[in-house]
């Protein structure tokens, strides 16, 4: 049965920063590209960051240079570094995993950034 379970969200004033967790059982992060959705009120889910078995990354545009994804395979966890949060960044953050056209999601975690 797979898992993904998310922590570190929560509240904090814009210019802070947050690092959310998602732990997986029942897959492995290190062989399958995994990543982060957010969904804010009103808007459409939208990709975050991900990372390849190979490490690559991407990144939508509006977090370059603030968000960085990480994996540690040792732990099988992704992260999700998340610095100089701004207002429009607040939402609720998805973490997925990729597993041959599988996709697998958590429970999803908030994230507010106060102005």
């Amino acid at each position: 049965q797979v898992q993904l379970v998310e922590s570190g969200g929560g509240l904090v004033q814009a210019g802070g920063s947050l690092r959310l967790s998602c732990a997986a059982s029942g897959i492995i992060f290190s062989t399958n590209t995994a990543g982060w959705y957010r969904r804010a009120p009103g808007n459409e889910r939208e990709l975050v960051a991900r990372i390849t078995s190979d490490r690559r990354t991407n990144y939508v545009d509006s977090v370059k240079g603030r968000f960085t994804i990480s994996r540690d395979n040792a732990k099988n966890t992704v992260y999700l570094q998340m610095n100089s949060l701004k207002p429009e960044d607040t939402a609720v953050y998805y973490c997925y995993g990729n597993v041959v056209g599988t996709t697998y999601w958590g429970q999803g975690t908030q994230v507010t950034v106060s102005s």
